[in-house]
């Protein structure tokens, strides 16, 4: 009898073995809110990457670009979507990040982002001046939009508590909940750092009617210098059908990282892919087509993580 024992816990333990052995490592990407171009695409090449990659099941939740650099770095996700400034930032502990991030690495970089700022067509703000007691809706608190906004107003000489002080209001809310705060007259502006164009806004233009605001070149100056990883940005007449000319704002570089534990082999084969399906991934938006594989270690201020690194070699991409 005990010999029967023995064999049967012998066996088990080669099956749990087997079992644990043949079982997929969980891959899990944070993307951004739904309404933006990041949480589709990021379904997308989560998909793509179960298909494809043998041992791994994917996952894509929705984030924003300060948060997502932290739940990469605390093991919470393994592929995150941001943007070049934010990791950089996160990476050094500089910025809206209390500490360093050691623990992100760079993945590929993607397209540019424009800081877009609206009121109702029928608004008074005609300027971020305008703005000190304002109801205003700038993202989420780990959202990179809010960082944006920040610094567009300190240029200006005030900030959220100031608004506050002044009779306003901040709203850090998603884009779907600043669309209908708009629609309801409970806010007067909406900022997100985004795509153009982008859905919320489109919904905006339909109904109420919207109007853009854009940055004169001295303040542009002003902040781009105050911060280095910001790119001056452009919203050419015609994305909007209520921008009848080219708008100044800021921009930038929208990428992805992915965690420093991710072994380099899976990373590797995880580049390849996402190259590989560049046209598949074009067909869910089309910002998607401006991401070119030679810009792919563009404003890559972190360390690339080494399975990135063997893909980019082979594909004869340079930083």
């Amino acid at each position: 009898m005990k010999g029967k024992i023995a064999v049967s816990v012998l066996a088990f333990g080669v099956l749990a073995g087997a079992q644990a052995a043949n079982a997929d490592q969980f891959v899990r990407m944070v993307s951004g809110p739904s309404g933006g171009s990041w949480y589709p695409l990021g379904a997308k090449i989560s998909q793509v990457f179960s298909d494809e990659i043998g041992g791994i099941t994917t996952s894509n939740t929705s984030g924003g670009g300060i948060s997502n650099i932290l739940s990469v770095n605390d093991g919470d996700a393994e592929i995150g979507w941001s943007y070049a400034h934010t990791a950089f930032n996160g990476f050094s502990g500089k910025g809206k990040f209390k500490k360093a991030q050691p623990n992100v690495r760079h993945f590929a970089t993607l397209y540019p982002a424009m800081f877009q700022v609206a009121v109702r067509a029928d608004s008074p703000i005609k300027s971020f001046e305008d703005m000190k007691g304002a109801n205003i809706s700038p993202g989420k608190a780990k959202w990179t939009g809010t960082a944006f906004a920040e610094s567009i107003l300190k240029a200006y000489g005030f900030g959220f508590d100031d608004i506050k002080k002044n009779g306003g209001t901040v709203h850090h809310v998603s884009y779907t909940e600043s669309v209908a705060l708009m629609k309801d007259k409970h806010i007067d502006v909406y900022m997100a750092a985004t795509s153009m164009p982008q859905a919320s806004f489109l919904e905006l233009e339909h109904s109420p009617g919207i109007r853009f605001i854009g940055l004169p070149d001295d303040k542009l100056d002003k902040i781009l210098k105050d911060n280095p990883g910001y790119i001056p940005g452009m919203m050419p007449a015609g994305v909007y059908k209520s921008i009848e000319k080219d708008t100044k704002t800021l921009g930038i570089v929208t990428n992805m990282v992915v965690s420093k534990d991710l072994p380099d082999d899976l990373v590797y084969k995880m580049c390849k892919s996402f190259w590989k399906n560049h046209a598949v991934f074009a067909e869910v938006k089309s910002i998607w087509k401006s991401v070119k594989l030679e810009n792919a270690l563009d404003g890559a201020a972190i360390p690339v993580h080494p399975g990135a690194a063997k893909c980019y070699a082979e594909l004869g991409v340079k930083k």
